[in-house]
């Protein structure tokens, strides 16, 4: 399969990424810089972290109207597998490929730790691998990833299992003192209606190699490739 890494100005998880799916999975990669109108070929598409346009403005609101994201939306619209990490995931809210905004950390500090997270979503196309309930460990490094949307879209995405990862303890719990950022109901990832599109804060590219540390991150790249290969 072929995955395309959209390269801001400012992305800088970029190589992450490309390397993670080209050396690790072995798998084709190339790199789309942000003025691309063309993302025929691919199979996935990655929006890496960063600070793309030096977060000017709002976190990712710049790169939402790259001309690159114009065609992100209708490779999204048309059943391509989107995955937004991190600077990746403010881009894909700000552009309206997923519901709410990334806040300020409750906190009001840039967060670098590796922090639990609770799989609950286990039938999308990134998540496939994992278990129900499967607690991973998977780094954080945002100032701006408190997960905030109105009452009635977290009803909507918490009814149609739209929330694909949670903050937890080791053990699985769902409580404030396992929330780095103060994002609601613990929120650390979630799909769109379709299922096709994730964006989530953690970086699992930096969970794929025993060097680094945790493998955890390695299910999402696995159930990516296992989707489209199947």
């Amino acid at each position: 399969m072929k995955f395309g890494v959209i390269v801001f100005p400012g992305s800088n998880c970029d190589h992450d990424c490309y390397h993670v799916v080209k050396h690790v999975f072995k798998q084709e990669a190339e790199y789309v810089w942000h003025k691309s109108t063309d993302l025929k070929g691919f199979d996935c598409v990655i929006l890496p972290g960063g600070f793309s346009y030096g977060d000017y403005l709002r976190t990712g609101a710049i790169a939402s109207s790259s001309p690159v994201m114009g065609e992100v939306v209708s490779f999204a619209k048309k059943g391509g597998l989107v995955l937004g990490i991190c600077n990746g995931f403010q881009i894909l809210t700000e552009a309206g490929l997923l519901p709410g905004v990334l806040m300020r950390n409750r906190g009001l500090k840039f967060i670098c730790s590796r922090v639990n997270l609770r799989v609950e979503n286990v039938s999308s196309p990134f998540t496939r691998d994992y278990k129900p309930g499967q607690v991973v460990d998977i780094p954080i490094a945002h100032a701006d990833g408190n997960y905030y949307a109105g009452p009635d879209t977290i009803k909507q995405l918490e009814d149609a299992g739209r929330v694909a990862f949670r903050y937890s303890s080791a053990e699985g719990a769902v409580n404030d003192g396992a929330n780095p950022n103060g994002s609601l109901n613990n929120i650390a990832g979630i799909l769109n209606e379709a299922g096709n599109v994730l964006g989530m804060m953690p970086h699992p590219e930096r969970a794929c190699e025993g060097e680094l540390g945790p493998l955890d991150g390695r299910g999402v790249f696995e159930s990516v490739i296992g989707s489209i290969l199947k």
